[in-house]
Parts: C-alpha cells; structure tokens; sequence
C-alpha cells in the first residue's frame, strides 16, 4: 500500500472519475472537497451564536470573538470556514433565521454560484506617450505599428492602447493633445484591418478619444476613472462595447498621497455595485472590472487585491488584473521598471489563481509562456 498528499489545487472530478466513482458521487465528494474562508463583518451577535450552533451541526465551524456566547458586544466580526457541501447546507438554514441571517443566506448562495473562468485572455500594452513609466512601452507611428505586429505574433489577444500617462502624479494634457497621440495608430490599424486579427482596447476616459477608437473597430473601452463620464456609458452602449470599470481613489495627481480604505475588499466591492448599476442602466451590457492595482492603493492594499481577486467574482463579471512592473515590486524587492518581469509574472500567477480573466502586460510572449505552463500544471 501507498499513500499520496495530492495538492488541494488538484481537478478533483478529474481524479474521482479516473478511479471510477460513479457520477452522483463524483458531484456529492467535489462538494466536500472545496474550501471556503469567509469574512463575515459586523454580525449581530446573536446571529453570531446561531450560525455557530448551525455551522458545528452540519460540520463547518464559525471563528468567533471571546465572549460572543455571552452577547459581550452586539456585533462582532466572524470568520466562517466551511466546504461547499457545508455552505449548501447553511445557505438553507440561514435562509429562515433572524438577526440578518437571510442576508448571510443570500450572500452563501451567490458564492456557490461563482466559477473561476478556464480561460485567461493577454492584454498587450502600447503606449503612444513619452512620459509613460516603462520606457519600453513607449511607441509612435510606426514603431506602434511593428510593436501591434509583435504582440500578435506573440499571442495577444487584446492590445490597450493609450495616449497618456496614469502614473501616480501625472498631470492630464487635454484632450486634443491626447486624440492627436493616438489618432494615427488608431488610422493605420483601421486601414489594415489590424481588428480582424486582435481585439483592440482603447484607454482612456476622454469621449471625443473614445468615440474616435470605436469608430475605428475598437471593442473595449478602458477606463480608468470607472465610467464616472455618463457619456462614456452611452458610447459603449451606442457601439455595442465592453467597459472596462477600474477602481482609483482620488486622481493620478492624488492617489498616491496616504490612500486609506475602512476595508478594501467591502469599500472596492461596493464601489462596483454602484458603478455597474449606472453602466446597465445606460444599456451597457459587457463589462469587465478592474480592481486598479496602483491606483490609490498601499503595497499592503495592493497585495490583499491580488490575493483575494475571487471575492469580486460574485458580481458575476470578467476580472481584469494590471500589475506589469509596477512600482510595489520595487517595494517587495529593490529594482527598476526594467528589472519587474518576474515579480509581475509572480503577481499575474497568482490574479489567476485566484479569478482573474484578463492580465494587462507589458510582455506578451513571456505572458503566453506562463499561461501554457500554469495550464499544464493544472491539467495534471
């Protein structure tokens, strides 16, 4: 006899099918497989005690604070850890309790109905300015044109291209001088027909830019300042587009100077609730959300976004993560723009791992060579 530690990353119906366990089986031991960790903030205590009582009945278990039995405060933070049979099973029993357990319930039922994507597509990125942070993204006329070309040959399946910096404390130069940086890569790509091989993104939060790319064959609007421009809403409406929603707290100016959060995860979360709301309203129909890496956020802010990407799959949208070489490497481990390439691949692998389904990359091909790899490990 033999005894193997499989990893818990493993495609476990994979393995229970491979030794022949029937198919109700195979759905039934998956349940009990998965695990869930759940933050639960501000629970009315004696909801705390009944989902303790109701979580130890089924097998799960509620981490609660010293005194909580005893009603010390009349609300407390928990922590639920429990497998995906367990939280069937509680999102049923909750569902009829008190204390705002309904709420709970509700919150268990969306989070058994999310499903990481299988696939992850490879934003490329160009960059037709001269102030941009990495210098080698840097492109005009046709050096825009042959780096497009490369990005393709290498396996990009979208390509953002922007006319203007958003690095932390860059100074917006309008928006005439932002059309005219783009505005000959955006005609070249529409006279070759560059749309029918690649999905091109425009970034920008400008409308007359906007409105110029997706006159251009442009399918994906990437906006940095969330939609909060309505008639960047009805443009992507009007053209059939996909928004792009990111997150930033105060401006490019600004973000970076003491950015705070009362809980990053629950105030970014809230945030696209809003913006999606406002987006659909408009009659946008695709969206893709972007929790700004970067963007008003502290090293720590950052690094919690990236680990806990799989929050923000219940708002049942595509994840978009943009962490190519940027400056909270530096943080982690001194180097220069040019130097970040395998701090972003760690930081991109983990986006992944965790729910992202797009990855926004200064280096496509090194990109595709990490998926193809990350792919056959899973496919193990």
């Amino acid at each position: 006899m033999q005894v193997e530690l499989l990893s818990n990353d493993i495609d476990i119906k994979k393995y229970l099918k491979n030794i022949d366990v029937d198919s109700g089986g195979i759905a039934i031991l998956a349940s009990k497989a998965a695990h869930h960790i759940l933050y639960i903030r501000d629970l009315h205590v004696g909801a705390a005690n009944i989902l303790k009582q109701d979580a130890l009945s089924v097998g799960a278990d509620l981490a609660v604070p010293r005194g909580t039995v005893v009603a010390k405060k009349p609300f407390v933070d928990c922590i639920l850890i429990a497998t995906t049979k367990h939280l069937k099973l509680l999102s049923k029993k909750e569902s009829i309790q008190p204390f705002g357990l309904k709420e709970v319930a509700k919150k268990l039922q969306e989070i058994l109905s999310v499903q990481k994507p299988s696939e992850v597509e490879v934003m490329g990125v160009i960059n037709a300015n001269s102030d941009s942070f990495f210098k080698d993204s840097r492109f005009s006329g046709k050096e825009a044109i042959q780096a497009i070309e490369r990005m393709i040959e290498d396996g990009a399946h979208i390509i953002d291209i922007g006319g203007v910096s958003s690095a932390p404390k860059s100074i917006y130069v309008g928006a005439q001088e932002e059309l005219e940086r783009v505005k000959p890569i955006l005609d070249v790509i529409q006279d070759e027909k560059l749309y029918d091989r690649v999905k091109f993104s425009i970034d920008s939060f400008e409308p007359t830019v906007v409105s110029y790319a997706l006159e251009r064959g442009f399918k994906i609007v990437n906006d940095i300042t969330g939609l909060s421009n309505v008639d960047i809403c009805k443009l992507c409406a009007s053209y059939g587009a996909t928004a792009v929603i990111m997150h930033m707290q105060k401006e490019p100016q600004t973000m970076q100077e003491n950015p705070r959060y009362e809980h990053i995860l629950s105030d970014i979360y809230t945030f696209f609730e809003q913006r999606i709301k406002v987006a659909e309203s408009f009659g946008v129909k695709d969206i893709v959300l972007d929790v700004g890496i970067g963007f008003g956020k502290t090293l720590e802010h950052n690094l919690m976004l990236i680990k806990h990407q799989e929050h923000f799959l219940t708002l049942h949208k595509p994840l978009l993560i943009g962490a190519s070489r940027k400056s909270m490497i530096d943080k982690i481990s001194a180097s220069s723009p040019q130097d970040r390439l395998s701090g972003t691949l760690t930081l991109h692998m983990e986006a992944i791992k965790n729910g992202a389904s797009i990855i926004r990359v200064h280096d496509v091909a090194e990109h595709i060579q990490a998926l193809r790899v990350l792919k056959a490990l899973n496919d193990i």
